[in-house]
């Protein structure tokens, strides 16, 4: 999807369209992280994961809209279901990318016409679709006419493109992976190709199923959300209230796909601390928000630091599975009722219409 959070924004509210827009990680707009922002926003400049204040000072006219998870992620298994009909074998990648696996006696570009169309005329946001032999070289080709594009890669265009595409532009290169193999001399996509032959063929294949088998349905391996605080902080419940809420958006799209987490990873940032990452798998697998909450409490214990100052935080689940038994005990099914309960409300009006009391200190 192109843009995914701010195309659906303009998409609610056609006012905003065409215009400089970013959707902040919190209400407060001078004190929050762009985590979206429109192409007119990135023409000038404004991109995911920088502050608010800095992207006003680039567009003093910027429009802004708070992030509300449950209207993507509600559009995002929207859009799945819709891909589910072309009866194909379907990876759901992450909340804004998705992958198809297509017979060689399917015409690629016509189909990805016809998949851009009805995103369109369902959701009046605009997909870019990439064709290729691979899913590595797919997802390349999907970046390259933004928005709004449909680009196939093969064996006619295939050294053109790769030659003058930077190798950081590849997935997975833009970090140190990418730095070490730039700093042997690669530039470019052609050049690794050039040096690793098979890399390109071998990496990046989709899992081969049948498109009626539940596994084409591949879930993901781990769910995770993260936030950079305005400035560093040391107060431990302003802290514990944004673990809070990052373990109830985790434990939400847990529930959303009727997956559980048995792996609970915490990630801390901050001037004292560094990096801190750890992790502990439990027995007993969840999708409860507070389970998480605790679990990552407890991992918090292992930085040995009692009131460290944190600018960042990140909580994954991982090791997912469906859920293998129902609750026995008394306590155990009227929590999961409360949760459901919990989880409809929210769904019909709108995302923590209630929420834990101790996240307010995040608002």
């Amino acid at each position: 999807m192109d843009a995914f959070f701010a195309s659906i924004e303009q998409a609610i509210n056609p006012r905003l369209i065409g215009k400089p827009l970013v959707v902040g990680s919190r209400g407060s707009k001078m004190h929050t992280v762009v985590c979206a922002a429109s192409y007119a926003a990135k023409r000038l400049g404004i991109h995911s994961g920088m502050s608010s204040r800095d992207a006003f000072k680039i567009c003093p006219n910027l429009e802004f809209v708070r992030a509300d998870q449950s209207k993507y992620i509600w559009t995002s298994s929207q859009i799945f279901k819709l891909l589910e009909n072309f009866n194909l074998p379907l990876n759901y990648a992450s909340i804004d990318e998705f992958q198809l696996d297509l017979p060689d006696s399917q015409n690629p570009v016509s189909l990805g016409k016809e998949i851009k169309q009805q995103i369109y005329s369902n959701f009046k946001i605009t997909a870019s679709v990439g064709i290729a032999k691979t899913w590595l070289l797919a997802k390349l080709a999907s970046k390259i006419d933004k928005p709004d594009g449909l680009t196939l890669i093969n064996d006619d265009n295939f050294k053109e493109i790769l030659s003058k595409t930077a190798l950081n532009k590849l997935c997975g290169m833009g970090g140190k992976n990418g730095q070490i193999l730039m700093d042997q001399g690669l530039k470019t996509c052609w050049d690794l190709y050039l040096k690793l032959p098979g890399f390109f063929d071998n990496c990046g294949k989709f899992r081969e199923t049948s498109g009626n088998s539940d596994e084409a349905i591949q879930k993901p391996k781990s769910m995770s959300h993260s936030y950079t605080l305005p400035m560093a902080q040391i107060n431990p419940q302003v802290i514990f209230a944004w673990i809070r809420v990052l373990s109830e958006m985790v434990s939400g799209r847990l529930r959303q796909d009727n997956l559980v987490s048995a792996t609970v990873h915490l990630w801390l940032n901050g001037p004292q601390i560094g990096n801190f990452g750890a992790q502990k798998t439990y027995l007993e697998a969840t999708s409860d928000g507070y389970q998480i909450y605790l679990r990552t409490l407890k991992i918090m214990e292992k930085s040995r630091l009692k009131s460290p100052r944190i600018r960042a935080i990140g909580v994954t689940c991982s090791s997912l599975s469906q859920p293998s038994y129902n609750p026995l005990f008394s306590e155990e099914i009227r929590r999961e009722e409360l949760i459901k309960a919990l989880d409809r409300i929210n769904g019909k009006f709108g995302e923590s219409t209630i929420f834990p009391a101790i996240t307010i200190l995040t608002r």
